[in-house]
């Protein structure tokens, strides 16, 4: 679910003191957009929220929910987005997200 190599590089990259940072910009940024998903945001934006989640997530290492995103991405650009499973795009993010916060002090440590 977390590809932990790929967190603790970003972490390298940005270092220790930036990273909490950049971990809330990157919570806050993606939330914002999973929250429009929620709320059914127009299905002609589908595919650009999709875009974006992946790349933030590959960013932080949240592998499945990256995956999910392309696959609706893909759907999307197909002119398919009501074939996207929204439920199991944001559930994968509610899940990663658990996953990520409870295991950054054990997967982090210097």
């Amino acid at each position: 679910m977390i590809l932990w190599s790929r967190v603790n590089e970003l972490r390298d990259e940005v270092g220790a003191e930036d990273f909490k940072e950049v971990v809330e910009l990157f919570l806050d940024e993606v939330e914002e957009v999973i929250d429009r998903l929620r709320a059914g945001s127009p299905r002609d934006q589908l595919e650009q929220d999709l875009h974006f989640l992946k790349g933030s997530a590959l960013n932080l290492g949240f592998s499945t929910f990256s995956d999910l995103c392309q696959d609706g991405e893909r759907l999307a650009a197909q002119g398919k987005p009501d074939d996207v499973d929204l439920a199991a795009i944001t559930d994968a993010y509610d899940r990663s997200k658990v996953c990520f916060l409870d295991g950054m002090r054990e997967h982090l440590a210097a």
